[in-house]
């Protein structure tokens, strides 16, 4: 209830609906664009109320169309500079959930987050869900590559190491693995969560 009424309080500041909100976020995260069927996808909602979310965004200037390089037949919807800036701000703005979060101990917010990574996962394996721009779903991360245990992890797109409580779970410089390597990721970012941080 919380995350939902942190969608509507960001929607409604952004003068959009949650799901054209949600659109924004989905395509602020790639700079090429997406096609209606993979925003659709993306955001879990049928083509046709993909499609009339993005004619209403396009009106209000937060998304333009171009065709797609690789078909000239199809279309490519991208945001434009006042739609990126939209999203930036509102995600610049902590919301309620976050907030909880933030109130918890160290270990605990750890916790949940790799709880709620193993979550959508689990729904992604399922296919109730498309691949979300997870840390463990992408060709750049290397789970435990450092003996450091401060910063265990590596991304090899800014080729540097980072701590366990930055994973991300929605991460726009994302590119899905193949299936073959997110199960090996997967395997290797597991087997070492089988004790609580600290033990």
């Amino acid at each position: 209830m919380a995350m939902r009424s942190d969608d509507w309080q960001s929607s409604r500041a952004a003068g959009v609906n949650p799901a054209q909100f949600a659109i924004l976020a989905l395509l602020e995260g790639c700079p090429e664009g997406m096609g209606v069927k993979e925003i659709a996808a993306g955001v879990l909602v049928s083509q046709p109320s993909a499609t009339d979310s993005i004619a209403a965004l396009e009106r209000k200037g937060l998304v333009e169309k171009r065709p797609d390089p690789a078909d000239l037949r199809a279309l490519r919807i991208l945001c434009t500079p006042a739609g990126l800036d939209l999203v930036q701000v509102e995600r610049g703005r902590p919301g309620t959930a976050e907030r909880a979060a933030d109130a918890l101990e160290p270990d605990m917010q750890e916790q949940m987050l790799l709880a709620l990574i193993a979550m959508i996962r689990q729904l992604q394996e399922n296919g109730d869900i498309p691949i979300q721009r997870m840390c463990v779903s992408c060709r750049y991360f290397s789970p435990f590559a450092h003996a450091d245990a401060a910063n265990p992890h590596h991304c090899n797109f800014v080729d540097a190491a980072f701590v366990q409580k930055d994973l991300r779970i929605d991460c726009r410089e994302h590119e899905t693995a193949d299936p073959s390597l997110r199960a090996a990721t997967w395997s290797a970012f597991s087997k070492d969560h089988s004790h609580p941080p600290g033990q």
